[in-house]
């Protein structure tokens, strides 16, 4: 079933993706941004059609998310196949960057999040198909078109997941506030899957027995813990540095 998406930079993105990956796409009268005219001349060069219509009929279409006078109607969200992924892997001879996210709730989390990961060229996120948030268009512009390019796995069990991993040579590091591992005293050179768990509670008690080792971000203010989208952040740009990415 086809969903929509909004926001400019996830039009744009899904329209550069091509492959008839946008179906329809509707536009807010009088919105003279260059970037709804950089939409425009993309989707009629690829053919899709456009709607100039009031902005109230687009605040129908989509009502909770702001959607920046531009809405796409996009074939749905495919997501990838984890043995594809490890064998993609296995080909490439490259040390492996894998992001599991134990159930997040908010989708502008998990879209910063894959967001992050595009940008580090990350393997993959892997999210549970249950108890937690999948693709919406909210994630799409939280992400800013990232999530057009990143690779996206739904398991039905993280813990097996993990398990599945470490079978393929795969350290699983979870990131836990109790953790006694400074992360910047942790090899991140290694092929690594970095776990983050939800708002609020953290990792589930057997998401963490599984993991190799625990790592934790210090916490020097008044505050006890981190945004999950930040702390992915700092981590996994931890990662490309010590494996000296330029």
């Amino acid at each position: 079933m086809s969903e929509y998406i909004v926001g400019r930079n996830p039009v744009i993105e899904h329209l550069k993706r091509g492959t008839q990956a946008v179906e329809r796409i509707w536009i807010a009268k009088g919105n003279t941004d260059s970037r709804i005219q950089h939409i425009v001349t993309m989707a009629e060069k690829a053919g899709v059609p456009i709607k100039h219509c009031p902005r109230r009929e687009l605040d129908r279409l989509e009502p909770s998310v702001p959607h920046q006078g531009v809405i796409a109607l996009v074939r749905p969200t495919r997501y990838d196949d984890l043995s594809s992924i490890l064998a993609k892997i296995e080909r490439s001879e490259h040390n492996a960057l894998l992001i599991i996210l134990d159930n997040i709730q908010d989708p502008r989390n998990l879209g910063a999040i894959l967001r992050t990961a595009e940008a580090v060229n990350a393997d993959a996120v892997i999210i549970p198909k249950n108890r937690a948030v999948g693709i919406t268009a909210a994630v799409h512009k939280a992400s800013a078109g990232a999530s057009t390019y990143m690779p996206i796995v739904k398991v039905t069990n993280i813990a097996h997941t993990i398990d599945t991993l470490k079978s393929e040579g795969i350290w699983v590091a979870g990131a836990a506030e109790n953790a006694s591992c400074l992360y910047t005293d942790t090899d991140f050179s290694v092929p690594l899957c970095l776990v983050f768990g939800s708002e609020g509670k953290g990792l589930r008690r057997l998401v963490k027995e599984k993991c190799d080792y625990l790592v934790h971000l210090p916490m020097l203010g008044k505050i006890d813990s981190l945004n999950v989208s930040v702390a992915a952040g700092v981590l996994l740009y931890e990662v490309i540095r010590q494996r000296d990415v330029k």
